[in-house]
């Protein structure tokens, strides 16, 4: 018999958003936090940048609120942003009160703040160029001493239980979680009366991306099955600049250095985003990933350059550390020469539908950070808002739970993991063909450009896939990878069947088929009821 947990709050994810929820809510609930392998990876950990916010007097909320309007190429939720970034100072003000220790200006009384493509004033705040990792190791380190906190590392979540499911009578409402453990190959339960998604994005359902393995769109294809709605997965955001080098896979070179003057070059050194977009370097991700694109196809490259040794080395080595030592360590010294790079999936602006709450369309259900939908990002995610986000959402959810009284444990009992009518796979290498094919096509047909035809191949391939996997998942053992891949499939073919309704270009989203714009910009929902 597989073990069986309760807890008053179980979190899918250890990022900043899971975190700043679990830490907001254990000062009154247990809480469980589930990770897939280390606490300490995910997404967060990467990332570079830092934190848009309005902490300047030279700023404005207005001027944030118009800025992600207008990287998101008019399609963000009106509401969402204001939201959010009337909240920015207050959810920065919370991480420094966590202890995160984020850079100080030269004179030592303020906040250093860097400028991102899209900004219009310097609002990012950051600890050095390893933002992600200072804000993750700071909430871990405080979660992990908490005790009303209980970390669950080496477990991946394989499906929501909900009283749908179970026929239990009433609204339909999440239960708990099926979660494979890792160590034991057993199929462990864990019931809770409130259930967030903080798993991150789905970037891995790509050949090239800047995140770790982890990104594998668990949270949208587990609430997706579970009965929640979808909306804007077509907008894939393909970060610009990744380290060009077979051995360090996709390593990202933030925005930041273009932010402080990097300039991209074509292999003969000659500059190019001149023809592409007045604002240069400091344009929006998606016009310049496209640039980018569009000038490797032409001159037939595998990458362009990134120049910022015009700087001088004590500038670079001062700002970018992390980044200096990774490029030096793979032989290219950022200081004295360009360095190479290509875009890469970086971020799923899509997600769950959820409110200002993050509550999902199911009931106890929440959807926090990457995995949601929270209409902020539009067509394309203004650089520096994703933490920002995560923080802010997370802390409303936190406040919605506090305000509505937690179930105790179900009287009724739930189910134990049956898998009595299958075997143990002798067939893996198909799930390892099935991964690599769906991540080739999804780059080849589903990437920076598309059109018809290449959606309408993707969308075969991937009903060919779903087919394979549904029939393999029913007949074998379950594994850590058949799982992801489960997922990611799902995911696939959300974000293809987005694509495929969105009959225009609009911000991330660019259609050979339909170059223009609409007149109005609506969102791209699906349904599982439909």
């Amino acid at each position: 018999m597989s073990q069986q947990y309760h807890y008053d709050i179980l979190i899918i994810g250890a990022g900043a958003a899971g975190l700043t929820l679990a830490l907001e809510l254990a000062k009154t609930h247990k809480v469980a936090m589930l990770t897939k392998g280390d606490i300490r990876e995910g997404s967060t950990l990467y990332a570079q940048g830092g934190v848009a916010a309005v902490l300047s007097d030279k700023d404005t909320i207005e001027s944030h609120i118009e800025d992600t309007i207008t990287a998101g190429a008019y399609l963000g939720d009106p509401n969402s942003i204001r939201f959010t970034v009337e909240h920015s100072k207050e959810s920065i003000d919370w991480l420094i009160e966590q202890g995160v220790p984020f850079t100080r200006s030269d004179e030592g009384n303020s906040y250093h703040l860097t400028k991102e493509g899209g900004h219009s004033h310097r609002r990012i705040i950051h600890a050095a160029d390893a933002t992600g990792q200072a804000i993750s190791a700071t909430l871990i380190n405080n979660a992990t001493h908490h005790p009303n906190i209980d970390f669950f590392p080496d477990r991946v979540a394989i499906d929501i239980i909900t009283s749908e499911k179970l026929k239990i009578s009433g609204d339909n409402r999440a239960l708990g979680v099926y979660a494979l453990n890792l160590e034991t190959d057993e199929v462990n339960v864990f019931s809770a009366g409130r259930i967030a998604l903080a798993t991150g994005g789905a970037s891995k359902v790509y050949l090239y991306t800047s995140n770790p393995d982890t990104a594998s769109g668990d949270g949208i294809a587990m609430a997706w099955r579970a009965g929640c709605r979808v909306a804007n997965l077509e907008f894939n955001q393909f970060h610009p600049t990744c380290l060009y080098d077979a051995k360090a896979k996709t390593f990202l070179v933030s925005e930041a250095v273009r932010g402080e003057g990097g300039k991209l070059r074509l292999p003969d050194g000659s500059a190019f985003m001149h023809k592409f977009d007045a604002r240069e370097e400091l344009a929006p991700r998606d016009i310049v990933a496209r640039a980018i694109d569009h000038e490797m196809k032409r001159l037939g490259v595998d990458h362009v350059l990134l120049d910022i040794s015009h700087k001088g080395s004590e500038f670079i080595k001062n700002h970018f550390p992390t980044i200096y030592e990774q490029c030096l360590k793979y032989g290219h010294d950022m200081t004295k020469e360009p360095i190479p790079v290509v875009p890469a999936a970086h971020y799923t602006c899509g997600g769950v539908i959820v409110n200002q709450f993050g509550h999902t369309d199911l009931k106890h259900l929440y959807a926090i950070g990457e995995t949601s939908y929270t209409g902020l990002h539009g067509a394309n995610r203004l650089a520096s808002n994703s933490l920002l986000e995560c923080i802010v959402y997370a802390r409303s959810a936190a406040q919605h739970i506090l305000s509505n009284p937690v179930l105790p444990k179900p009287q009724f009992p739930i189910p134990a993991w049956d898998d009595s009518q299958v075997k143990d796979s002798d067939e893996d290498v198909v799930i390892a063909h099935n991964w690599q094919e769906l991540r080739q096509f999804m780059w080849d047909y589903v990437g920076i450009v598309r059109t018809n035809n290449r959606l309408l191949r993707a969308k075969h391939r991937v009903d060919l896939l779903l087919s394979e996997i549904d029939e393999f998942y029913s007949n074998y053992k379950i594994s850590s990878d058949l799982i992801e891949l489960r997922n990611l499939a799902n995911v696939a073919d959300l974000i293809i069947r987005s694509a495929m309704d969105r009959q225009e270009s609009r911000g991330l989203h660019f259609t050979l088929d339909y170059p223009e714009t609409k007149p109005e910009a609506k969102p791209t929902i699906i349904s599982p009821k439909k």
